[in-house]
């Protein structure tokens, strides 16, 4: 098999693996170069426990999220997996909701745990039988997940320290709506199109040769 692997030889791989998989994988399809597997959430142990004992992705590198709130299941678990001896990347994907925890993959990858807290934590994607889900970025005390697309870009307080009080304290978020931000630098000069079309200054040119 040759290296990098052609599309052609990633599709046969996806086919191979669906067709091995009784169900635990229903796709396959290469994208960005690399093989892209989906299947049921319920049965992402078996698949993940197949791709590293069957196919030698032996090793988990990242375990993430992707929010669509305008889908029904809005959360996509990714998982990324290596395999050192064939020099190969895989992606498997499963779709879950706000409600319904996925399996917990500590069981087959060990380093999953953390990176099963951070979904946790940005996206509030539960994880079924994980030893110590809690949050690992956030504080203890904070309302919501960050990365959901239906997140306020402030968020809902801000942190700051109190000289009197000598303390860290919560408050809510002050609104920055009528701030006027000016992102004009003068080193790169006026964009045709954009207005105003004098810089501050200019006026003290005006009738000089």
């Amino acid at each position: 098999m040759s290296w990098p692997m052609t599309t052609s030889e990633l599709e046969a791989l996806g086919q191979e693996i669906v067709a091995n998989a009784t169900g635990a994988v229903t796709s396959a399809h290469v994208a960005f170069g690399e093989l892209t597997l989906t299947g049921p959430a319920g049965r992402v142990l078996q698949a993940l426990t197949q791709l590293r004992d069957q196919y030698g992705f032996h090793q988990l590198v990242d375990l993430c999220g992707a929010d669509y709130p305008e889908r029904e299941r809005r959360f996509d678990v990714v998982y990324h997996l290596l395999s050192m001896t064939k020099n190969q990347r895989i992606r498997l994907k499963v779709q879950t909701d706000e409600d319904t925890a996925v399996p917990s993959a500590v069981e087959v990858f060990p380093c999953a745990d953390w990176y099963e807290r951070e979904a946790f934590d940005m996206y509030g994607i539960f994880f079924d039988g994980h030893p110590d889900l809690r949050r690992i970025l956030t504080d203890y005390g904070f309302h919501g997940h960050p990365l959901r697309k239906d997140f306020p870009m402030t968020g809902y307080v801000e942190v700051r320290y109190d000289e009197e009080l000598k303390r860290v304290v919560y408050e809510p978020v002050k609104s920055v709506e009528w701030r006027n931000w000016d992102f004009l630098s003068p080193w790169e000069g006026m964009e045709r199109g954009f207005a105003p079309t004098v810089l501050p200054g200019d006026e003290k040119g005006e009738g000089k040769a």
